[in-house]
């Protein structure tokens, strides 16, 4: 059973429908995510003449969030049909420090996405998704989560004055279980992976006692997954509207990289941006603890093998990625490569970012910086060219990670005496 209420109003989105990413079947504009024909993923489907007719001028005079981008995005183009903590626009910050530690000679930049309002870029997509979900009439709004996606689903929810439930692993971070249950919403933790928790949330969908409840990683995920498109658009934009050469992703269920690659062919198709010379590549960052997607690549296959996370990096921990075998189709078709980083690697990488950047990333962000530097030093990645990489979360939500690593250099007794006898005073 799906759980649709209604079909939204459409009169100005460019989406035109959902379409199946395996065999092409296209339906409206509905709460499915799954193929009726095939099982396959369904994904948003524009009328690229409407996409066409959204102009750099109109961006720029938009607001300073995603809803920028509206023209692009299947849902939100009133307003007052948003339910949105206006996420968007976070600093490209410009790294040359990092550059120089991880062996780059071309710009290297973060694009920071830990400074959205919960924190992580999930605010993009959860915007997108339950700007939808109302439209289609849900009462009620749900995930199933490793953390960032439970903050961002209870925040909108509780301003939007929605009842909301969300689901976790019982081994959260408590930086991130604290950060949901302070919205007020249901929270339910999960004895299980969270491989365990989605398949629950997809047999919840299917209930009656689920029927006006909105999983945005579920029976709304086309939606969702859009607004990741959101990164992708902003740094264009941030570089003048051009693509970078070459970007660097961390990957979980793999749809940020291929929504970001699907941004950038999307901008370049209307004449919005322009490509560098040769295109740009994608590479994937994943951790060892979880890393499905990489190993498949490396081995030479799209099949995805599952496993059971372990690590320090919870939030990429899925370890059946549902668009796995679709960012390596992208990373394939733009030259690009995966790899992946164990948790010494990705602690290491939050310290180095940190040190060189003044950007403190969560465990996600530090896997991304350790397979930067592998890309590096392994020649996938050009030293030569322009390279952005996403940090797609704050490291106060991960603590734990670097507790044991970092703390005061000194402890002084209060007087000048104590700072002289510490070396401070020469």
């Amino acid at each position: 059973m799906t759980s649709a209420v209604s079909t939204p109003s459409t009169t100005d989105s460019p989406a035109r429908g959902l379409a199946c990413r395996a065999c092409g079947a296209e339906y409206p504009l509905i709460a499915q995510h799954a193929c009726y024909e095939c099982f396959g993923p369904l994904e948003v489907a524009y009328d690229q003449a409407a996409l066409a007719r959204v102009t750099r001028e109109q961006i720029e005079a938009g607001p300073q969030n995603i809803w920028r981008y509206a023209g692009l995005l299947p849902a939100g183009q009133d307003p007052a049909t948003r339910v949105t903590l206006d996420p968007g626009l976070t600093p490209l910050v410009s790294a040359p420090a990092l550059a120089a530690a991880v062996g780059l000679r071309a710009p290297l930049y973060v694009k920071d996405d830990s400074a959205n309002p919960t924190h992580s870029f999930k605010d993009r997509v959860v915007s997108v998704a339950l700007t939808a979900a109302r439209g289609l009439g849900f009462r009620r709004f749900a995930c199933a989560s490793t953390g960032n996606l439970a903050n961002s689903v209870a925040a909108h929810a509780a301003r939007a004055g929605v009842p909301s439930i969300v689901f976790i692993p019982y081994d959260l971070e408590l930086g991130k279980v604290i950060t949901t249950a302070v919205y007020g919403g249901e929270l339910v933790a999960i004895e299980g992976s969270y491989d365990d928790v989605n398949r629950l949330c997809g047999e919840l969908v299917e209930t009656d006692e689920f029927e006006d409840t909105a999983f945005v990683n579920v029976n709304v995920r086309p939606f969702y997954a859009e607004g990741s498109k959101t990164l992708g658009y902003e740094v264009a934009e941030q570089l003048g509207w051009r693509i970078p050469a070459q970007v660097v992703i961390p990957m979980a269920s793999g749809e940020l990289l291929t929504k970001v690659d699907k941004a950038f062919q999307e901008l370049v198709e209307i004449g919005l941006a322009t490509a560098p010379e040769g295109g740009w590549r994608v590479f994937g960052a994943q951790s060892a603890g979880c890393n499905p997607i990489a190993v498949a690549l490396h081995d030479g296959t799209g099949e995805i093998v599952p496993v059971k996370p372990t690590g320090i990096a919870k939030s990429l921990n899925i370890g059946d990625p549902a668009a796995g075998a679709y960012a390596i189709e992208s990373v394939r078709r733009t030259g690009g490569w995966m790899d992946y980083a164990d948790d010494e690697e990705i602690r290491e990488g939050i310290r180095l970012l940190a040190e060189t950047t003044g950007v403190f990333a969560e465990t996600a962000g530090g896997t991304t910086v350790a397979v930067l530097k592998k890309l590096v030093a392994s020649g996938k990645l050009d030293p030569e060219k322009e390279t952005v990489f996403y940090n797609t979360g704050e490291g106060l939500k991960t603590l734990d990670a670097v507790a044991a690593l970092v703390g005061p250099t000194h402890r002084i007794k209060p007087s000048l005496r104590g700072a002289r006898d510490a070396g401070l005073l020469g």
